[in-house]
């Protein structure tokens, strides 16, 4: 597959910036989990919280890259000598991004 960029195009110089923004948008992968809300906390700050049932705050990482607020979850190893009659509770690693606009800057993150 042959990636274009719209800097070949000459009607198409300048939108280099929109082209950044496309890339970082396609390529956060999310599948819907785990849910999260996007909330207005004041005029100019948010707050995002995710359901993260069963992971202990030790197992998840909030980092920023390239204008993304990325939180990755791993479950530890230690169910091996638990039994489950029923586990309805999702242990799968998991990666959700959410994409900065301009000017939105993380000044907090708390688990």
């Amino acid at each position: 597959m042959t990636k274009l960029t719209f800097g070949a195009h000459p009607f198409l110089l300048g939108f280099e910036q929109l082209e950044r923004l496309v890339a970082r948008t396609a390529k956060t992968g999310n599948d819907g989990y785990p849910p999260f809300n996007i909330e207005a906390a004041t005029e100019n700050a948010y707050r995002i919280t995710l359901a993260v049932a069963g992971f202990q705050t030790q197992n998840l990482t909030i980092t920023v890259e390239d204008r993304q607020l990325v939180v990755r979850g791993k479950q530890g190893d230690d169910d091996s000598a638990r039994v489950f009659l029923h586990r309805g509770i999702a242990a799968r690693a998991f990666q959700r991004s959410f994409v900065l606009a301009d000017g939105v800057d993380v000044a907090s993150a708390e688990l």
